[in-house]
């Protein structure tokens, strides 16, 4: 692991010491830097869990990824900083009040003197760790968190401007490797199921809100949840917001 190039990629020039204040700062950093996109699945490109084929990607290749790559590196990035971290499984909210199955995400657990959940690769989500074994409100600009308890599981709910408590998934704290994810990983790769199949998407915090690429539409939203939206003409234009908004270029 090239710890400097890393922490050059998502412009991070703060202490690497394994402390709260460090995890807090790179994440925030990571998230405003390497956006979560599945521009690969709809390139036809593979994606390789593994930390050596990640670390090419997103850092040598300044792209973004979804949850299995970008909090599989980001975990390599924490290790090698002497965090003891460790991946989990998680099962996404869905729509009608129930959950998606295993491995449908991964997050991660950071152990200090406190648990941390940590997750960069769930797309507009909490921008600070969150302590596990704290039921406490955690207000984070606009948005409130909490972990609550439900039997085996721990789920993560958030509010956002005052609006109801909704569930955002529900894990266990059982670590897991990379092959545990494989199946899934696999499944959102090819299935025409898989919401990451049906539609190209790129996305980053900025320091006022977030920028998302959604097909061709191009979308702005502030942390107060105001948003603007423009449609695109065509795939060249595309590529330039591509470009400009995210650092990516995809080649042929």
């Amino acid at each position: 692991m090239d710890i400097e190039a890393y922490l050059e990629r998502i412009d991070y020039r703060g202490s690497c010491a394994p402390n709260a204040q460090t995890l807090r700062d790179m994440h925030l950093a990571h998230l405003l830097t390497v956006p979560f996109e599945n521009l690969s699945i709809h390139a036809g490109e593979p994606i390789i869990l593994e930390d050596d084929a990640l670390f090419e990607k997103i850092v040598v290749k300044r792209r973004g990824g979804f949850c299995y790559e970008l909090n599989g590196l980001f975990a390599a990035l924490l290790r090698a900083s002497g965090f003891n971290v460790s991946m989990l499984s998680a099962r996404v909210a869905n729509g009608n009040g129930g959950f998606t199955q295993d491995f449908d995400h991964m997050p991660l657990i950071v152990s200090l003197d406190e648990r941390w959940l940590v997750d960069v690769g769930f797309g507009d989500t909490f921008r600070e760790p969150l302590l596990i074994d704290n039921s406490n409100v955690h207000e984070q600009i606009g948005r409130a968190y909490r972990i609550v308890s439900d039997d085996e599981y721990l789920i993560l709910m958030e509010r956002k401007n005052g609006d109801e408590w909704k569930a955002q998934y529900r894990f266990n704290l059982q670590p897991y490797q990379y092959a545990d994810y494989a199946a899934m990983c696999h499944y959102h790769q090819t299935s025409p199921e898989s919401h990451f199949k049906q539609r190209r998407i790129c996305s980053r915090a900025t320091p006022g809100g977030r920028v998302t690429l959604s097909e061709m539409r191009f979308i702005t939203t502030t942390l107060k949840g105001e948003r603007q939206e423009r449609a695109l003409t065509n795939e060249e234009e595309y590529a330039t917001m591509l470009r400009e908004h995210f650092g990516i270029i995809m080649r042929e």
